[in-house]
């Protein structure tokens, strides 16, 4: 059992997503960073789509009632075990009555805290993700709160082998990590992230030449009005060469749409499930990652690359995240 002794600024569980319910107008939600959820489920033995909890910028304290096997990966906001300072992007023993507690970010927007075995929470239309306007999904359909208490399941024998050869280690201390972690390759690199590559969009063509210049050539920061939903950017008004109208259709994560006023919106993982506004741009998957780690006042630049470079890097991305799998796997076999 994990109590909630403060609830930071937003925590809440989330996993991969909602899929299979966007035509009966049910968002797909789930996490912000796939990437970092994904690896810290890696690190306990977790399956990918296991829940963890998304902490935006100031997080939470936590106080385990029993012994587990933990990670925190993405943004850098300042873990501490019983006033210690612990490492991000490894495997952690935190012994029965510790405290996790989480400072203001350093780095990053948003960290993922795994525990091996998974967050005991139920699934609505199979996802643990929490919808928080609709209020489904999740611990009670919300963000935590203090005094909130957290079940877990039941670890693999995986996770249970980790567990145990970390316990050994730590003898009479409260907590210990792995004294390997991951690799730098893996890590993004939070202060190159305003570099975003995106590919055109659907009605790209209908923009001017100026605005399909701007997109690529000038710098937006983001609106401290942006959220799960969508980040609204800030620069040069992006125009359209005609008035057209259009028709609402299905939007994705990563849609770059511009409505009249021109300042784009970067749809994001609490995204509506169609949209009606011309939309110049897609990012690539490869950098939803670094988008969901902006926080509001960063500037990015767009680069322009082709679908089929898209999909290479995302293949390329993927391979890692497998030999990555491959490894811990063969390590505790």
């Amino acid at each position: 059992m994990i109590k909630v002794v403060k609830s930071g600024m937003l925590t809440t569980v989330q996993d991969l997503g909602r899929f299979g319910y966007q035509k009966h107008g049910v968002i797909a939600s789930g996490v912000m960073d796939p990437e970092a959820h994904r690896i810290a489920n890696l690190l306990v033995g977790n399956n990918s789509n296991s829940p963890t909890l998304e902490i935006t910028l100031v997080g939470p304290e936590l106080e385990f009632q029993e012994d587990a096997l933990i990670s925190i990966c993405g943004g850098n906001s300042s873990p501490m075990i019983d006033g210690s300072p612990v490492g991000l992007w490894r495997p952690i023993y935190i012994k029965a009555g510790s405290e996790l507690r989480f400072g203001n970010i350093k780095e990053g927007c948003r960290s993922y805290l795994a525990v091996a075995g998974g967050y005991a929470v139920p699934e609505i239309m199979n996802s643990t993700s929490t919808y928080l306007r609709a209020g489904i999904g999740g611990y009670e359909g919300r963000a935590l709160q203090k005094n909130d208490l957290l079940s877990t399941l039941e670890m693999s024998e995986f996770s249970s082998s980790m567990l145990k050869e970390l316990k050994e280690y730590a003898g009479n201390v409260n907590w210990k990590a792995m004294d390997w972690y991951v690799a730098t390759e893996f890590i993004p690199k939070h202060a190159d992230s305003n570099q975003i590559r995106v590919m055109k969009g659907r009605e790209f063509d209908w923009f001017t030449k100026e605005s399909q210049t701007a997109l690529v050539s000038e710098a937006f920061s983001v609106d401290t009005k942006s959220d799960r939903m969508g980040y609204r950017l800030k620069g040069v008004p992006l125009k359209t060469a005609n008035k057209q109208n259009m028709i609402s259709e299905a939007v994705a994560f990563g849609t770059v749409q511009v409505p009249s006023e021109g300042n784009p919106i970067v749809l994001l993982a609490d995204r509506q499930t169609t949209g009606g506004y011309p939309k110049i741009a897609q990012v690539a998957s490869v950098d939803l990652p670094k988008m969901a780690q902006l926080k509001p006042g960063e500037k990015i630049k767009f680069t322009m690359i082709s679908h089929e470079d898209a999909q290479q890097l995302f293949l390329e991305r993927e391979r890692l995240i497998q030999q990555l799998a491959q490894g811990i796997k063969l390590k505790y076999r």
